[in-house]
């Protein structure tokens, strides 16, 4: 059975109107982050924007994300949080948690890798791209600040046979039969309000202990790779309070770095070795 994307089934599947959210389906666009990040000065609400085709998908560093129509769930959702743009520090893990718990609540078997991709049995299932836009729209007398996070979520949720077959780029997908899109992006949503308005009064610190619970490489020796150069080496030790990556060093169990954000790739040692690791 074939459940193309629906904005009326997401919304009868969804607590949407519990907390005023918008809710539109595209059938072709290039980004559905750069779409809401083009529009956002006339929001005023959260609003999630799907899309059955997306022909310029980003990812981490700018990459391409690849998407197939019918296999996979792209959407992004425009979110906005009351104070300065510094609060939304650790959000890409916050928000990879609530997937994740998400997901885990329908059946799923998912873990994270640092700083945002999913993953399911090793492979690489799906990711985030946060982007984020002061709003303009609050009155110049008004002392209190207001930032939109735009949040892009990209998840393969059937294995066809051309990801099948794609087995250089070790992808992964939810299920080798088609699934309820629908019903599993109204949850995923869902789960993402409860996170967001936690993740607003409180930051990262509720979601520090159960993404070390989700973390795939969690006290194993990994390696921090930069364009094929090996930045660093130790056992990830799990994340600090700002999103860090903690590696603890293999030399001495008190020397640990802090590993920021940025254009890298966390390879677990055993499995590079062995030659079949994943960006």
């Amino acid at each position: 059975m074939h459940f193309p994307l629906l904005s009326a089934d997401i919304l009868r599947h969804s607590q949407a109107n519990s907390y005023g959210l918008e809710v539109e389906v595209v059938q072709n666009t290039g980004s559905t982050n750069a779409d809401l990040r083009a529009n956002i000065a006339n929001l005023s609400r959260p609003r999630l924007l799907v899309a059955e085709n997306q022909t310029a998908g980003r990812g981490r560093a700018g990459r391409s994300w690849q998407a197939e129509s019918g296999s996979s769930l792209c959407f992004s959702l425009a979110w906005k949080f009351q104070g300065e743009l510094s609060m939304l520090s650790g959000l890409s893990l916050a928000v990879g948690v609530s997937l994740v718990q998400t997901l885990r609540q329908q059946g799923y078997s998912v873990d994270l890798k640092w700083p945002n991709d999913l993953l399911k049995d090793g492979l690489k299932l799906g990711g985030v791209l946060i982007e984020s836009a002061l709003d303009r729209t609050q009155n110049k007398n008004n002392q209190q600040h207001a930032v939109w996070a735009i949040i892009g979520v990209g998840l393969n949720t059937q294995l066809s046979d051309s990801l099948r077959a794609n087995v250089e780029h070790e992808i992964a997908a939810l299920s080798s039969q088609p699934i309820d899109r629908n019903f599993l992006c109204a949850k995923l949503v869902d789960g993402l309000a409860l996170n967001l308005k936690d993740f607003e009064h409180n930051g990262l610190k509720n979601f520090i202990q159960p993404w070390q619970q989700y973390h795939a490489y969690a006290n194993q020796v990994v390696r921090i790779i930069e364009q094929g150069r090996v930045l660093h080496e130790g056992i990830a030790s799990g994340i600090d309070s700002d999103g860090c990556l903690l590696l603890q060093s293999l030399q001495s169990s008190e020397h640990v770095t802090a590993i920021t954000v940025g254009d890298v790739s966390l390879r677990p040692v055993v499995i590079e070795m062995n030659h079949v690791a994943t960006d």
